[in-house]
C-alpha cells in the first residue's frame, strides 16, 4: 500500500494552522494552495508547515 503522511496548512498571510491534508510520502516538493482562511476573511495562499 501506499504510504501517507499527514500535513498542516498555514496561512502564508496571518500564520494560521487552518487545515490538516494527506499527501503521499515521496513528494518532493512541498504542498501550496488557493485555501480561505477564517482569520483574514478571503482566500489566500496556503504552505505546508511543521505540524
Amino acid at each position: 500500500m501506499a504510504e501517507r503522511i499527514h500535513i498542516t496548512l498555514g496561512c502564508t498571510v496571518c500564520k494560521n494552522k487552518n487545515y490538516h491534508y494527506a499527501r503521499g510520502k515521496k513528494k518532493e516538493f512541498k504542498i501550496e494552495l488557493m485555501k480561505f482562511c477564517r482569520k483574514c476573511g478571503k482566500q489566500t495562499p496556503h504552505k505546508e508547515v511543521k505540524s
